[in-house]
C-alpha cells in the first residue's frame, strides 16, 4: 500500500518555497514493532523493494539477509519520481533541487512518522549517495549505514555522464528510451557485455544482439517511467556533495556516529571502486566503526542488482538475529504519534 506524506512549504536549494508530496511504503513488522530498515531506490527505481515485483527482493524478504519477520522496512519514493501517477507531483523546476534537499525532505517526513532513530540505511547508486546526504545531515539518525555503489560526492565523471544524460533527454524525440540506451552501456561493463552477447542465451524478445538489448531496454523504460521524473532524478545524482562545497568531505563524514559499510564493485564503472577504496581509506584514518567489502563481478555498476548472493555475504553480519533481539525493544520506543 502507497502511503503519502506533504511536506509543506519546502524551500529548496535555490530559495523557492513549494508543497513537496512524498510516498512511501512499508513491509514487514509494523512501525514502532521492530527495528527500522531504511531503504532507498536507484535513480529508475521506486519504494517497491521487496514482494512478486521487488526490485530488491534477493535480499530482502522473510528469511532473507533483511528479515522481514525481524525489522520494519521502509521505502520512500524520491518526490518526482512519477510512482504514485500523479502528474501534478512531479517536480519541474528540477534543477533548482539538490540530493541535500531530497535528504532534507525525508527528515521532515521521518518527524512526521515518529521516528527518531533507524536501525539501518541503505541504499544502491543515488540511493547510497542520498544516504550519506542523510547521515551527515544527521549524525546520530542511523546506528548503520550501508551505501552501495555509490559515493559521498558525484565525481568529476559522474557529472559527465549526467551532463550527457541531460543532454539527450532536452534534445533527443525520443528522450527516455534514448538516455537508457545510453545509461545502460555506463551501468554494464565491457566485460558484461561480451560475456552476455557471446552467447546464445539471449536469442529471444529481440534481445539477442547489442542493438536490440539496448532498444528492448529503451523501450521498457519509456513505457513506465516519465521524462521529467528522469531530468529530476538525473540532476539530483549530480549534486551529491556531503561537503557542502566546501571540498572537505572528511570533515562531513567524521560526525557520522553510526557505523559505515561501504560495499563496492570491482568493475563499476560509474562510483569506481578505487574512489570507493579512497573514501575508505583515508575516511578510516580518523574514524574506526567503518568497514568496506567488494562484490566481485564482471557487471559493472549493476552488479548489486545481480549479485544477491554476494550482497547477502556482508549484509548478514548487520542483520543478523541477535542484533534483531538486542535492538528490537530500543527501537520501539522511538517512535510517537
Amino acid at each position: 500500500m502507497l502511503h503519502k506524506i506533504n511536506i509543506l512549504d519546502f524551500k529548496n536549494n535555490a530559495g523557492t518555497i513549494q508543497e513537496i508530496q512524498l510516498t512511501y511504503q512499508t513491509f514487514g513488522m509494523e512501525l514502532g514493532t521492530a527495528p527500522i530498515v531504511l531503504v532507498n531506490h536507484a535513480l529508475t527505481g521506486n519504494s517497491t523493494v521487496t514482494g512478486k515485483n521487488g526490485w530488491w527482493k534477493g535480499v530482502i524478504g522473510v528469511n532473507k539477509s533483511i528479515d522481514l519477520q525481524n525489522y520494519t522496512v521502509l521505502a520512500f519514493n524520491n518526490p518526482g519520481n512519477g510512482f504514485d501517477g500523479e502528474e501534478s507531483h512531479l517536480i519541474l523546476n528540477y534543477k533548482e533541487f539538490t540530493l541535500r534537499d531530497i535528504a532534507k525532505i525525508y527528515s521532515k517526513a521521518l518527524k512526521q512518522l515518529g521516528i527518531s532513530k533507524i536501525f539501518a540505511g541503505i541504499g544502491g547508486s543515488i540511493g547510497g549517495a542520498l544516504l550519506w546526504e542523510q547521515a551527515v545531515l544527521d549524525p546520530d539518525l542511523f546506528e548503520h549505514i550501508i551505501p552501495v555503489a555509490a559515493d559521498y560526492k558525484s565525481s568529476q565523471w559522474v557529472k559527465a555522464q549526467c551532463k550527457v544524460q541531460d543532454q539527450i533527454l532536452n534534445n533527443s524525440v525520443n528522450p527516455v528510451a534514448d538516455a537508457r540506451m545510453h545509461a545502460m552501456t555506463i551501468y554494464r561493463s565491457p566485460e558484461s557485455f561480451i560475456s552476455k552477447f557471446n552467447s546464445t542465451q539471449n536469442h529471444k524478445n529481440g534481445t539477442g544482439n547489442i542493438e536490440g538489448w539496448l532498444e528492448h531496454h529503451g523501450k521498457k523504460l519509456e513505457n513506465r517511467y516519465q521524462l521529467a521524473a528522469y531530468k529530476l532524478m538525473n540532476h539530483l545524482l549530480s549534486t551529491s556533495d556531503i561537503s557542502l562545497g566546501s571540498g572537505d568531505h572528511l570533515s562531513a563524514a567524521s560526525k557520522i556516529t553510526g557505523e559505515i559499510h561501504i560495499i563496492t564493485i570491482n568493475s563499476d564503472g560509474l562510483f569506481t571502486a578505487n574512489e570507493n577504496w579512497d573514501t575508505y581509506v583515508n575516511l578510516s584514518l580518523i574514524k574506526e566503526n567503518i568497514s568496506i567489502h567488494e562484490i566481485r563481478s564482471i557487471h559493472g555498476h549493476d552488479a548489486f542488482l545481480i549479485e544477491n548472493s554476494q550482497v547477502a555475504s556482508f549484509l548478514n553480519p548487520i542483520f543478523n538475529t541477535s542484533n534483531t533481539q538486542n535492538e528490537k525493544n530500543k527501537h520501539s520506543t522511538l517512535r510517537s504519534r
